[in-house]
């Protein structure tokens, strides 16, 4: 037996070991490796500041309309290209698109738009990797004009896509300008043909720092340099119309640098004095839509200069005047690091498809490339338990969303409502398995005859042979549609049945002596077998009268509609009667083992001492089997806390926090089950997946060691009875 403990002691701590090693790089702090400095590749000023995915290979964009590709490690130049210019045209203003698209947009002194695009094309010759970069001029054979000739395009947006591409340009004392291009296919003949539409709109500010135009070419930002923003929304035919405004820096700061967070939901409004705040569109009470400001960041002191988002996570990185990058991650709301990177202002910025490396640039020229190790960003205690305002919710809530069809989507990996429909699941599980496997235990261990404890217990014990599993299935296909169905019915019996059994054992004394006498002591819980089932069917026979009566003939229309409780099929009542069929076995079990150990010396003498028998067995029974019973509730609840197949099946997993009867939930276990065949090996997802698992461990482990210790100190107290 010791050889065994010890193994079984191995093994748990095998197995805790093993979680905590998934885990602890969950929590590792990131870190910036300097790889290179070297001076900018090309003259002129640097606009922009791209990598490709593999961070190998730089592009960089200036204001003399060239474009150098580089060796971002080394900074050997490997290509240059120049825009065609005519004559005295000058590059008045850049903007990039969509980052992975690879768009970038020149506003010309002559009011002209010229569009390229770079990418970088990899292949694997002789099976080496080789990037080799392009760039292509796009539209080449028409005029994209926003202004007229000799008005520049001082600031500019660009964002374009399959269907449609749309250029919005500001200029001094002009009108914002928008230009939409749309390819539209004829679906006869399948010929394309090119829509283009022009808007002039006033603008209300009198000078633009900024111009923003989201990915689906449906929200215009503009802001000037006080953090005055103005909204506008752009209709179908790319009509421009005001929709609201916002200041978005405090007063007396100034509006550094403005940026969408990825999936351009979010805006990133960084500020003179280093703090930058995030801001998203939030329904009010009467369904209008608001910007708001989300929450802020200020670990930097100097003004930010840059702003760039990282292409698939909801992080940035932001350079400051005074040579600072800072790292950041809005969900987590996280500060993870802000690294020296020159002495000298920084005043760009880019950072690598994968966000593993970042390029910038300070005020002598000089270029500078770092690597990122930033592997769990998403990561932090607000973002695992407490509430997080997550983009397009009305308030902060507790959520658990781990995947979804776009890779705009935030991660929302909060453990608490896993932890609560943990909790709440074996709540109801104990609610209903506790006062029948007890009370039925005490009776079959100190009432009933030995012969028909013979046939009770084993029979009540073969139900923990049964696999959960089965009653999973049963739980969902059939018993879930049933207490819908009846759910009057249910409500019925709760009452009938303390009635009419109570009613019956009343009457039970009014029956001739002669009948009462050939029923044998212990013997009585036969009489009740069909009056459960009259009561049984009496109740649900009711349930749809009743539910015609009182409701319509539709209990659940009137609970969500009158009384606004939703209604789920799969709900705690289906958990609570499922689990608890699986807990009752073990906690009877246990419980009747421990009852009927108690040592026959005891009862006999306290009956010989005048006490009854209900006395004996309340202030004697009860106590000396009091250690044993609490180790059958605590080994009860272990099995409710750790369940998995029948929760996974009928309670819809739907992580909500709701006490309610009728809504589902998820637990740590089910979740665990559903997601880790899914998640992809060594992400974030994988392992806040094993830490759902450690915080399961854990839990199950806090809870059997304190009813160790209790069940020692009732032992202790009851063993001189």
């Amino acid at each position: 037996m010791a050889f065994g403990g010890i193994g079984v002691i191995i093994a748990i701590l095998l197995i805790f070991f093993y979680l905590v090693y998934e885990v602890i790089p969950l929590f590792q702090a990131p870190s910036v490796d300097r790889i290179a400095v070297y001076p900018a590749p090309g003259e002129g000023n640097t606009l922009l500041y791209a990598l490709d995915e593999q961070a190998e290979i730089a592009v960089r964009y200036t204001d003399r309309g060239e474009v150098f590709f580089f060796d971002a490690k080394h900074g050997g130049l490997i290509r240059r290209e120049s825009l065609e210019l005519s004559g005295d045209v000058r590059i008045s203003s850049l903007s990039p698109g969509e980052p992975l698209s690879g768009i970038v947009a020149f506003g010309l002194s002559n009011g002209r738009v010229k569009l390229v695009k770079h990418r970088f094309v990899v292949s694997y010759p002789n099976d080496v990797r080789a990037i080799k970069p392009e760039l292509r001029t796009l539209f080449e054979d028409q005029e994209l004009r926003l202004f007229e000739e000799g008005i520049p395009v001082r600031k500019i947006a660009v964002q374009s896509s399959a269907e449609r591409t749309t250029l919005v340009g500001w200029s001094k004392d002009t009108p914002i300008s928008l230009l939409r291009l749309e390819r539209e296919e004829s679906f006869l003949s399948g010929e394309s043909t090119q829509k283009r539409s022009f808007h002039q709109i006033n603008s209300l500010l009198e000078s633009v720092s900024h111009l923003l135009l989201d990915q689906d070419q449906r929200m215009l930002y503009i802001a000037d340099r006080q953090g005055l923003l103005l909204r506008y929304a752009i209709g179908p035919g790319g009509h421009i119309e005001f929709d609201q405004q916002a200041q978005v820096v405090k007063a007396g700061e100034g509006l550094t640098s403005l940026a969408f967070l990825s999936g351009d939901i979010s805006l990133l409004a960084g500020g003179s004095k280093g703090k930058i705040t995030q801001w998203f569109l939030v329904k009010d009470r009467e369904n209008r839509r608001e910007l708001t400001r989300i929450r802020e960041f200020d670990s930097q002191q100097s003004a930010i200069t840059k702003i760039v988002s990282e292409y698939s996570r909801k992080g940035f990185l932001a350079a400051d005047a005074s040579g600072r990058v800072g790292i950041y991650h809005t969900t987590a709301h996280r500060t993870l690091l802000v690294p020296q990177v020159s002495a000298l202002g920084l005043h760009s910025l880019g950072v690598s498809p994968r966000a593993d490396a970042f390029i910038a640039e300070d005020s002598s020229g000089k270029t500078h490339f770092s690597s990122i190790h930033n592997e769990h960003p998403e990561i932090s205690w607000s973002s695992l338990w407490e509430k997080v305002w997550y983009e397009n919710y009305s308030e902060p809530d507790y959520i658990w969303q781990s995947s979804a069809a776009t890779n705009d989507f935030e991660p929302k990996f909060s453990l608490t409502p896993l932890s609560f429909g943990t909790l709440k699941a074996a709540i109801y599980a104990m609610l209903v398995a506790t006062p029948l496997s007890i009370l039925g235990a005490v009776y079959t261990a100190y009432f009933m005859a030995p012969r028909l404890r013979q046939v009770v217990k084993p029979s009540i014990e073969v139900m923990e042979a049964l696999p959960t599993v089965i009653l999973g299935f049963l739980a969902g296909l059939w018993l879930a549609p049933a207490l819908e169905y009846y759910l009057p019915g249910l409500v019925i019996a709760l009452a009938m049945f303390p009635a009419g059994l109570l009613l019956f054992a009343y009457s039970w004394q009014f029956v001739p002596a002669a009948l009462r006498i050939k029923v044998p002591d212990g013997w009585q819980p036969v009489l009740l077998l069909p009056v459960v089932g009259f009561l049984g069917w009496f109740s649900f026979a009711l349930s749809i009268p009743v539910e015609q009566w009182l409701f319509n003939g539709d209990i659940r229309a009137w609970l969500s509609n009158d009384l606004g409780i939703p209604f789920d099929q799969r709900n705690s009542i289906v958990v609570g009667v499922a689990m608890g069929l699986a807990v009752i076995p073990p906690i009877f079990s246990i419980t009747e083992d421990a009852v009927f150990s108690v040592p026959k010396h005891l009862t006999v003498g306290s009956l010989a001492l005048g006490a009854t028998t209900w006395q004996t067995m309340t202030r004697v029974v009860i106590l000396t089997a009091s250690p044993g019973i609490f180790s059958a509730l605590m080994i009860g609840l272990g099995r409710a806390v750790g369940e998995t197949m029948i929760v996974l099946m009928a309670t819809g997993n739907t992580p909500v926090m709701d006490f309610s009867i009728f809504q589902g939930m998820r637990t740590l276990a089910a979740n665990i089950a559903v997601e880790m065949p899914e998640s992809e090996v060594a992400s974030t997802h994988y392992r806040v997946l094993f830490l759902a698992a450690l915080v399961l461990f854990v839990f199950t482990f806090i809870f059997n060691t304190l009813a160790e210790i209790v069940r020692h100190r009732l032992r202790r107290r009851y063993s001189s009875l």
